[in-house]
């Protein structure tokens, strides 16, 4: 198997990568947005925004404490 990020033989401590600096390209890509799971249907803004208001109101009621 070959290393996804480099094409190089992978190593099983790292597999399916060649090495942990491949591993951590690959995660850099996955965090900052590079990569993305489709789901499957369009997303509604208002929908989003609603989501993030209700979590930010559940932190609120949790700890008493207003988000930054």
């Amino acid at each position: 198997m070959s290393c996804p990020i480099c094409g190089g033989e992978s190593v099983q401590k790292y597999r399916p990568f060649c090495s942990k600096r491949c591993a951590d390209v690959d995660l850099g890509r996955w965090m900052n947005g590079s990569y993305a799971v489709p789901s499957g249907r369009e997303e509604d803004p208002e929908e989003i925004a609603n989501a993030i208001e209700e979590a930010l109101r559940d932190e609120f009621e949790a700890t008493g404490k207003k988000p930054h």
